[in-house]
């Protein structure tokens, strides 16, 4: 039995039944604090040149050069920064999305400003390998490593080898060398973000930590370490790390199947990749990429742009993708029991409001229409199987404004 399944076995929370009961177990009350998993989902592409960022930038959703320029010394401290080494911590990751040019999904990408040399540890874990940084390294990165959807990636490469034109920028697949990982659970999600797990903020890095005490777990040369979700707080930390090793704080008995992370995602209402974002059909503001600060309305021009400003100052926005629940006539969580691409309807009305494009275990999500999936007394079921009901869930992280007009309704009713 694997050291995860040993430990959920003594601690009562291994169910027996499909996988999908299994991983439910994970995220109830009594599991397990923190789990880590590494994504096979998501692949490693590396944009290398002077023009890397800018290149980026100028076709992404999001404000790129802000998000890596947040990295720089004026950036507050981090973490116990020791009298002669400055607090300077790594540029947040930024999410953002490539659209079609009529403003549809493409993919989703999490991009991550590799530290420049003057930041990395030298062998002994004590110092920083150079001095105070190239000019290079302090203006625009050179580098931008991007974890992507695995199954798309050979086309996202051929994709931006398109747009990349004179831009002196090469575009690689280094999945074989480079890792995704992903960190998460109960105990990451009710810590402050400022005490939030103090040691995967000081990791690996040669400014604004303590190198006594963490020489011993510098994981890599690469000087990478786990670094906040820019999503939401719900989702803990994220990070690249070298192909052949286990990140620091990844203990063996809390390393999990990547289904894990998948569920928990679902209950969240957080889809990622082209599966779970239909490629080349979802509407990025419907399936609530603006609220996964994966959006930003103040930059210039990008691919896409014209569609996504005009639904946002519309500001009505129908369907949103929303958690939801399977269950039986009894209110019973039915396990394995619903296929993605179902419809659901209203049953008073009969008319269908929505799709499920992702489900597991008894979990799911879909694009719904909001009026009648938070009406009050609704009732939903999976079209054609009058015995299995469907509960949608509005998740605590969506902001009151999109649900403002049906609340308004409700209170009138």
């Amino acid at each position: 039995m694997p050291p995860l399944a040993r430990r959920l076995a003594a601690a009562g929370l291994l169910l027996p039944g499909p996988r999908g009961a299994r991983a439910r177990a994970l995220h109830t009350g009594g599991g397990p604090d923190v789990l880590a998993c590494r994504l096979a989902s998501r692949a490693v592409v590396r944009f290398a040149g002077p023009e890397a960022a800018r290149f980026l930038h100028s076709l992404l959703t999001n404000d790129l050069l802000s998000a890596f320029a947040a990295g720089g010394s004026s950036s507050p401290p981090r973490y116990a920064p020791t009298p002669n080494a400055p607090a300077r911590g790594p540029a947040p990751p930024a999410y953002a999305a490539l659209l079609t040019p009529q403003g549809r999904f493409l993919y989703d990408l999490f991009l991550y400003r590799p530290p420049p040399r003057s930041q990395m540890l030298d062998r002994t874990g004590s110092a920083p390998e150079t001095g105070e940084g190239t000019e290079e390294e302090k203006g625009e990165p050179a580098e931008v490593l991007a974890d992507v959807d695995a199954a798309e990636v050979d086309e996202l490469i051929a994709c931006f080898k398109r747009y990349r034109l004179r831009s002196k920028v090469e575009i690689d697949n280094v999945s074989e060398n480079f890792a995704c990982w992903q960190r998460f659970g109960h105990s990451v999600v009710r810590t402050e973000p400022s005490t939030q797990e103090p040691e995967a903020q000081s990791i690996g890095w040669g400014q604004g930590v303590d190198h006594a005490g963490e020489s011993a777990a510098q994981g890599n040369g690469h000087g990478w370490q786990w670094l906040k979700d820019p999503r939401l707080d719900y989702l803990g930390y994220r990070g690249i790390f070298p192909a052949d090793t286990i990140p620091p704080l990844v203990e063996s008995d809390k390393e999990a199947d990547e289904q894990h992370y998948q569920l928990w995602r679902i209950e969240n209402g957080v889809a990622e990749g082209s599966t779970e974002i239909p490629k080349g059909e979802a509407i990025p503001l419907e399936y609530n990429l603006a609220g996964l600060n994966a959006i930003s309305f103040e930059k210039g021009c990008y691919i896409g742009q014209e569609l996504i400003a005009r639904t946002h100052h519309r500001g009505v926005i129908r369907k949103r993708l929303m958690p939801m629940k399977f269950l039986d006539e009894n209110g019973q969580e039915l396990e394995q029991a619903v296929a993605p691409g179902s419809d659901v309807v209203d049953e008073a009305s009969g008319k269908k409001i929505g799709t499920v494009n992702t489900a597991l275990g008894s979990r799911g999500m879909g694009l719904l229409r909001l009026e009648e999936a938070l009406k009050q007394g609704s009732a939903l079921r999976i079209g054609g199987k009058t015995d299995m009901r469907v509960q949608a869930i509005k998740p605590d992280w969506w902001p009151p404004e999109w649900t403002q007009m049906v609340d308004q309704q409700s209170a009138v009713a």
